[in-house]
């Protein structure tokens, strides 16, 4: 499996940060032994001392498919999940500032938090949409809802799949609301989709 990363697709998000909003889906990859299911520790990385969490809503992709056009597009995936893309902001400034890939900071191992997939059917709200949301420590320090994205779950696999080939397995992290932020050794970090805990992750 592969897993397919979405960069800047809330634009309160980008404001944060002072990126602007792309044209296009920014992409990158992280590989699978970025993946850390839920329950398991993060073992803060001895590369960094900026690590910051940022939850998303994930997608699994349930067939096999390339070129997809927008009427086929919601067949490829049924499941989805919350997520934490854990990034080492430090190492990732330091690469941006030079012009570097930022694979380093953000495709090292277990930095890919996944929860537990559930059918997407079951947590859409009244509109449609998905709320999703972290909390550190019992307090909540992120809320998105997917109506916010500026690049919605279909058109991402119809783009997605112009470059890669998507195979059933992979993950789609969708991008990011505002309020990314810090850990320290010793937080817990929960994720919900809604009010159902999906994801828990302490910071060893």
């Amino acid at each position: 499996m592969k897993i397919i990363c979405v960069g800047r697709n809330y634009a309160a998000h980008a404001a944060e940060l002072n990126n602007p909003v792309p044209q296009t889906p920014l992409l990158f990859l992280k590989p699978d032994t970025a993946q850390l299911l839920d329950g398991y520790p993060l073992f803060y990385p001895a590369f960094t001392k900026d690590l910051h969490y940022e939850v998303e809503v994930l997608l699994k992709i349930c067939k096999n498919g390339k070129h997809i056009t927008p009427e086929f597009a919601s067949d490829y995936y049924n499941q989805v999940s919350v997520g934490i893309d854990f990034t080492a902001r430090d190492v990732q400034r330091e690469c941006k500032e030079k012009g570097h890939p930022w694979e380093i900071a953000k495709a090292w191992n277990h930095s890919a938090a996944i929860g537990r997939f559930v059918p997407i059917e079951d947590v859409k709200n009244d509109t449609g949409a998905i709320d999703f949301s972290l909390t550190k420590n019992g307090e909540t320090v992120q809320q998105g809802i997917t109506s916010d994205m500026i690049t919605s779950f279909d058109d991402l696999i119809v783009y997605i799949s112009k470059y890669f080939m998507l195979l059933r397995g992979d993950v789609i992290f969708t991008g990011t609301p505002k309020g990314v932020g810090p850990v320290q050794i010793g937080d817990r970090l929960e994720g919900f989709i809604g009010k159902q805990s999906l994801l828990n992750c302490s910071i060893k």
